[in-house]
């Protein structure tokens, strides 16, 4: 390896190891450090004879807020546990997770939803802005908080799961999955003295609920519906909040210091590689890629850009819905376009691939949330712009192979030379051509000077014919 290519290589180590210390569970879906920065809030004097909680000092109070807005997985997952634990670890008053998100993973939802109950600081998850939702496994989240807070607009539920490959599961595993969830959705909202009935006909029946109709039900599914986090803590200054262990705490955020974390570089990269649309791109350059390396064997940039797009995008595929007969089509459709180049089929070919790419792009992702999903106008351009580089390729390839050789038996055909002597037809002759002296014989007679056309070769005997009876005048003898 080149020094040049050894340090690109090296270059590409830390996404490469990244993904590696990520690999999430895909059994079923439903539909490290952390970058602090400070938000200083008008203090106010706390009541020298208010009870607070225990552990918490009387100075002022520090409330930690984190923004969730995506889908839930490992990486994600990995961001509200470890929020969760730097606020226990800095006696936090409260944890306010903002939170916005169409579902995600059962297991890393679980995991979350663990780490929520242990943790010694009370955590507030909060649906909004306005328009926003938490859906599927964000209910769930919801749910099992110690303080449920919505804004107007926002509706959380539609909780039922779905396989973890996007396909439509047989009757009995539906079954046997949404029993799973409703059972835990039961168990939290008992555990949080919250609407039972509704939480499993979230899950069963995939309810959903506006922060309206989750606040007026008996009992309600959520605690509060404020407009933004600010009216939040306002709000929960001096409320008593029963712990999922029983135990009350008196909540003290008037005059809050807030900060905000969020999610550090690593974090933040790999969350957005789990992007439906972020992780189709990268599957298309990686085949483009990969193309590219087939058709120029030894151009190594082409092959290594490739390489790591398609692991980057395999690490996304075990988070997000595949559907594995869509990825099936979009391979059938890769090696559909390489045999172009390959073989002459007058396009054939290229047309079933590009058809290929466009209906597997179309059905890689099946979820009934739109955001797990890609749309034709994302797919079309890059199943086009994809086509179009590799019909380039082919372009290229197909007129090489037209082009007239120069080279060996083949290259001599259709050569001009001139007679050196007259060459009688059946009889041998000298004639130069190419910049060479060759025997030759004919058919038909040719003169001394003679312009003549090379029409075939037998070893090193030449077939030649006159161009017209041209003579060449003045010729050196």
């Amino acid at each position: 390896m080149t020094p040049p290519t050894l340090l690109f290589a090296l270059r590409l180590l830390p996404p490469i190891v990244a993904v590696a210390l990520l690999t999430p569970a895909t059994s079923a879906r439903l539909a490290g450090g952390v970058a602090v920065s400070q938000e200083q809030v008008p203090g106010q004097e706390t009541g020298t004879g208010a009870e607070e909680p225990s552990g918490r000092s009387a100075e002022q109070p520090l409330v930690v807020v984190a923004e969730v807005d995506g889908i839930i997985h490992p990486v994600s997952a990995e961001f509200m546990i470890a929020t969760m634990e730097q606020a226990d670890a800095r006696d936090a008053a409260l944890t306010v997770f903002t939170l916005r998100t169409p579902g995600g993973l059962v297991d890393s939802t679980r995991a979350i939803i663990t780490s929520l109950i242990a943790a010694e600081t009370p955590v507030a998850v909060f649906v909004g802005p306005s328009g926003a939702r938490a859906a599927s496994a964000g209910f769930l989240l919801t749910l099992s908080a110690d303080v449920a807070a919505m804004a107007p607009g926002t509706s959380i539920g539609a909780a039922h799961p779905v396989s973890g490959d996007g396909q439509e599961m047989n009757e009995t595993a539906a079954e046997k999955a949404a029993s799973d969830v409703a059972a835990y959705a039961r168990s939290l909202a008992t555990g949080r003295r919250r609407n039972v009935e509704l939480a499993e006909l979230a899950v069963t029946e995939s309810r959903a609920f506006t922060a309206g109709e989750a606040l007026e039900a008996e009992p309600p599914l959520i605690d509060l519906v404020v407009q933004d986090v600010d009216a939040l803590l306002a709000e929960l200054d001096g409320r008593t909040i029963v712990r999922f262990d029983g135990s009350e705490v008196t909540l003290r955020t008037a005059g809050a210091r807030i900060e905000l974390v969020e999610m550090n570089w690593r974090q933040r990269i790999l969350s957005a590689i789990a992007h439906p649309q972020v992780a189709y791109l990268l599957f298309s350059l990686g085949s483009l890629g990969l193309v590219v390396e087939l058709w120029s064997p030894g151009a190594i940039l082409p092959g290594v850009v490739g390489g790591l797009c398609l692991l980057l995008a395999f690490f996304a595929f075990q988070i997000l819905p595949v559907n594995y007969a869509g990825l099936l089509l979009i391979l059938f459709g890769t090696i559909l376009l390489i045999l172009e180049i390959k073989v002459a089929s007058f396009g054939l070919l290229a047309t079933g691939g590009i058809i290929s790419l466009l209906f597997g792009s179309l059905m890689l992702f099946e979820s009934p949330v739109p955001e797990l999903r890609v749309t034709l106008p994302f797919v079309l351009p890059l199943v086009l712009a994809f086509a179009g580089i590799t019909l380039f390729l082919v372009r290229l390839a197909v007129n090489a192979q037209m082009r007239q050789p120069v080279t060996g038996t083949s290259g001599m055909l259709g050569q001009q030379g001139l007679a050196l002597g007259p060459i009688a037809p059946g009889g041998r002759g000298q004639v130069s051509t190419h910049g060479e002296i060759w025997s030759a014989t004919t058919t038909v007679p040719v003169t001394d000077g003679a312009l003549i056309e090379v029409v075939g070769v037998d070893g090193l005997v030449l077939t030649v014919r006159p161009l017209a009876g041209a003579v060449q005048e003045g010729r050196d003898p």
